[in-house]
């Protein structure tokens, strides 16, 4: 499927993915039914994934006609967008080009992996409830295509989340968060259960994804392992499924050239700020901040902004750092080897990247691992941070800067319990006189309110 609208394209067009790891759309429709003990809540959503109204895919979800049949699976829309609401029961307002903020994308993976593997995902249990949820089925789709289908299906991602199978050793990664790097060792067959346990527990923030013309030649990803723009998003595509061979480099493109010049939405669009204060906060940035992170919200200048800062320095939890080896930037060259695709900017660093802040308030949690709720945390020092928090609620505080995360359930959603105690949560670092902390509370909610016209 195509769409001409760019916006739309990100949210709902393929990617290439279908043709190598697309589930069947009408099998992919009644899994909820099928195993709706294996879900948290009602259906798709209750891992946080998007429905827009009078649509019948979330966001993030594209569709492909494959070998006879639609297939659907993720496109880059599924980690990059999300929802915000100002109040308790205003309606979300869909963001794209932010994290999934809301997205368990373990719980999603662990739930494919057990619905196939459980006693009701066959023929038998699955086409009378593809039928029921209005598929017009011929007799060659109900005797030989869709039974087919149906045990492809489970070979394939019996396969695939085999390969995953890591993932039942790691702590929840939570909503928002995702192992990129350990994903990526499994795929090239490295022999996971040999490897040293401070890299096996990479999970970081999904980022943000503005403004990608102005970041080039700037250290990207968490720990600055790339700073060639185009590499990063094939590089992130294996996620969607779009492997070299199947990938639509069309569709990319398509992708880039929107994400180039993307913004974010402006704070101001949701809640007022306090000009007055903001004014005074923007001194104080320019002092604390802006050498490393930029002279605003839409000017990146600055001495260090885009270079690795070393682990020693920074102090923040070490578990996503280590997670990238020298060994895994070797073989991110091989995949597209010999084309004018193949990778050649990955190496490994000592450090997490100084990021420009574009968006910052739709950033949060904070931090690369998203250990600090909210900005207000985040000026603290360590031991006055949460160590507890609820991660996966939409609803933001305007205040300290953050989505809420202090209440366990909302709207008949339940939220997840983040413990930064859990290795490769910590919440430590990006602390001390130099990085704010030791600021006066007036000088902090100034600051804070300046940093609302990111």
């Amino acid at each position: 499927v195509v769409y001409d609208d760019p916006v739309e394209h990100f949210k709902y067009g393929s990617t290439g993915g279908e043709r190598n790891l697309g589930f069947p759309y009408w099998i992919w429709r009644v899994l909820p039914e099928v195993c709706a003990d294996h879900l948290p809540g009602d259906g798709f959503a209750s891992v946080g994934m998007i429905y827009e109204p009078g649509r019948d895919l979330p966001v993030g979800m594209s569709k492909r006609r494959h070998m006879g049949l639609d297939r659907v699976f993720l496109n880059c829309a599924v980690c990059h967008a999300s929802t915000v609401r100002t109040g308790v029961d205003t309606e979300p307002a869909l963001v794209v080009g932010m994290g999934a903020n809301t997205l368990d994308l373990m719980a999603f993976q662990k739930f494919m992996h057990r619905c196939v593997a459980d006693r009701r995902f066959t023929p038998n249990q699955i086409i009378p409830r593809i039928q029921a949820a209005g598929a017009d089925l011929d007799l060659l789709d109900r005797l030989v295509v869709y039974p087919l289908a149906v045990h492809l299906m489970r070979d394939g991602v019996a396969g695939l989340l085999g390969r995953m199978r890591f993932i039942h050793s790691q702590p929840d990664w939570g909503p928002g968060r995702v192992d990129t790097f350990n994903s990526a060792k499994a795929l090239f067959n490295f022999p996971i259960e040999a490897l040293r346990n401070d890299e096996l527990l990479g999970a970081a923030d999904f980022p943000t994804i503005w403004n990608q013309s102005k970041k080039r030649g700037m250290q990207l990803h968490w720990d600055g392992n790339n700073d060639r723009v185009e590499e990063r998003n094939l590089n992130a595509s294996f996620g969607t499924g779009a492997t070299p061979r199947l990938i639509d480099h069309s569709s990319i493109a398509r992708i880039q050239a929107w994400n180039a010049t993307a913004t974010p939405p402006a704070f101001s669009e949701f809640f007022p700020i306090d000009q007055a204060l903001a004014g005074r906060g923007k001194v104080i940035y320019g002092e604390y901040c802006a050498d490393c992170h930029g002279a605003s919200g839409t000017d990146f200048s600055g001495r260090h902004v885009g270079q690795v800062v070393p682990l020693g320095q920074i102090g923040t939890d070490p578990y996503r750092l280590h997670s990238f080896t020298p060994q895994l930037a070797v073989n991110l060259g091989t995949p597209y080897a010999g084309t004018e695709y193949r990778f050649k900017g990955f190496r490994k660093t000592h450090g997490y990247a100084n990021a420009p802040m574009d968006g910052l308030w739709l950033r949060a949690p904070y931090l690369h691992n998203g250990s600090v709720p909210t900005l207000w945390d985040l000026l603290q020092p360590r031991s006055a941070r949460p160590q507890t928090f609820w991660r996966g609620n939409d609803r933001y505080d305007q205040v300290a800067l953050g989505f809420v995360a202090d209440v366990a359930q909302e709207g008949g959603r339940s939220f997840f319990l983040y413990d930064t105690t859990v290795p490769g949560n910590g919440n430590m670092g990006h602390e001390g006189a130099r990085y704010g902390t030791a600021l006066s509370d007036a000088d902090k909610w100034a600051l804070i309110e300046y940093l609302k016209t990111f």
